[in-house]
């Protein structure tokens, strides 16, 4: 049906499925108070081979705009199938009511939101897709990286379906800085339906909470250093879409994270060696790694960047992100305090002989090898060798006291025997330090494990994850624990 300027009047003094909510429907929203405009979609997903969607409904709250949009919507997905109405973005909204002025654009991109908001939870609770051999899943966050990973799987001739989880929502939060936030689902989006892809949206906002933000909180106020990305990727994000994955038909789930996968499977390094990810990666299960596709491991930056700027794609020059996804653009602390209750609580700075230097603002936010910010006068650096939070106490010295050359590590996954490992490296892009692994220990989970280095290094923060390579193979991972007295 073509557009006409009269569909817009239609559309509001006849809105299609308003008040509507279908039985056994799920529900996507979008707006609220912030804009004052506010559209709940509603859609009945048919548990068949296509996921056609068999009833659908809205409401919507605000200017005549928003009420139009929503009828749109339910004029376009109607009797589609699931995979099809995925393709539905902001522009076709706007051109099935005869197109938008731009003050009124908006009202189409916040029926998208709830859309693609309905869409995604109706594939996680009720998709049940045939299988397809070439459908494979992409994660995009909006960035560069992922968006490339997306153009190489569709030029494969593969059936490519993006997904992007929305993990985090903060009003404090920078959301142009975040790869989780709306705003990047929203831009996930458009990047994927310019390729050609049909897009899902993954509300995973509780999911993320409990399984990472907790954690992350619970161990700083234990004075941990915990990494939440390993946790995340581990626990929490790859495995929901490659549960999203089955219900959509597809085998595979593509990433834009810079790794390889070898053989066993085990994990590679990717070639550029400065982007390597495969670190943060190190906690996947061998079932799960399977499935997991790379297309930018044998690529460095420079190569993406230009691929994706040979194709137009918009984000081929937009700078990394640098930011955990859920502070984005808030300082640890504001964070800290805000989400963990763990605000300012001053207490003495000491060295070595109990002897008070300072004052700091609480032992939560310092971490051993910190150097900066310690507010403490001498003749020599001076750089955290403990923390007690118990007795919030910051105990200080000279650099020569960090150095180790044992490391002890908790709850051990080895893919191989111990005697296998060659090195370790105890931060995401930091240097691979050789080792061996003392004991004769088998591939399998171990409570403990200890590190022999080859030469001294400096100690780092209990709570770290330590991953285990073989050349450029990880063969296993472990968090470092503290040993009595605060040593790691």
């Amino acid at each position: 049906m073509s557009a006409s300027p009269e569909h817009l009047a239609n559309h509001l003094q006849y809105p299609l499925g308003r008040s509507h909510v279908p039985d056994g429907a799920v529900t996507g929203a979008a707006g609220g108070a912030a804009c004052g405009d506010l559209i709940r979609v509603s859609l009945r997903v048919q548990d068949d081979r296509e996921g056609l969607i068999g009833d659908a409904g809205f409401d919507a709250d605000g200017c005549g705009a928003t009420i139009a949009a929503g009828s749109a919507v339910i004029s376009l997905v109607r009797g589609a199938p699931l995979l099809q109405a995925a393709r539905i973005g902001a522009a076709d909204i706007a051109a099935e009511l005869g197109g938008l002025s731009p003050p009124k654009i908006h009202a189409a991109e916040l029926a998208a939101d709830a859309l693609h908001r309905a869409l995604g939870a109706a594939a996680r609770q009720h998709a049940r897709l045939a299988e397809q051999g070439s459908r494979t899943l992409v994660a995009m966050s909006g960035g560069v990286d992922s968006a490339t990973a997306a153009l190489l799987v569709t030029r494969s001739g593969a059936d490519a379906v993006g997904v992007t989880l929305e993990l985090w929502s903060d009003p404090e939060n920078d959301g142009d800085l975040s790869c989780c936030s709306a705003q990047a689902v929203r831009g996930a989006r458009e990047l994927a339906h310019g390729l050609g892809m049909p897009h899902l949206s993954i509300d995973l906002r509780a999911e993320f909470r409990a399984g990472v933000v907790e954690g992350w909180l619970a161990d700083h106020a234990a004075g941990l250093t915990p990494n939440p990305c390993v946790r995340c990727n581990g626990n929490v994000r790859l495995d929901a879409m490659l549960e999203l994955a089955d219900r959509l038909g597809s085998r595979e789930l593509a990433t834009g994270h810079y790794a390889r996968v070898e053989e066993g499977p085990l994990l590679r390094m990717a070639v550029d060696v400065a982007k390597d990810q495969s670190y943060v990666l190190c906690a996947l299960s061998p079932q799960s790694l399977a499935r997991m596709r790379f297309p930018l491991g044998e690529l460095s930056k420079p190569e993406v960047r230009e691929l994706a700027e040979r194709a137009d794609v918009p984000v081929a020059r937009r700078p990394d992100s640098q930011d955990l996804c859920f502070l984005a653009g808030t300082g640890q602390r504001t964070f800290l305090a805000r989400h963990g209750g763990l605000g300012s609580r001053p207490g003495p700075i000491v060295d070595l002989d109990g002897r008070t230097l300072g004052e700091h603002a609480g032992a939560h936010v310092y971490t051993v090898g910190q150097r900066h910010g310690l507010g403490v006068s001498s003749r020599e650096p001076l750089y955290v060798l403990a923390t007690d939070t118990g007795s919030n106490t910051v105990t200080v010295g000279p650099r020569h006291e960090l150095l180790s050359s044992s490391l002890t590590l908790s709850g051990v996954t080895l893919h191989g025997e111990g005697a296998c490992v060659e090195t370790v490296r105890v931060r995401a892009h930091g240097r691979m330090h050789p080792c061996t692994i003392e004991g004769d220990l088998r591939a399998g989970t171990h409570d403990l494990l200890a590190v022999a280095l080859h030469d001294a290094v400096e100690r780092t923060a209990p709570g770290q994850i330590a991953c285990l390579y073989s050349g450029d193979l990880i063969v296993g991972h472990g968090t470092i624990t503290a040993l009595p007295g605060g040593r790691a």
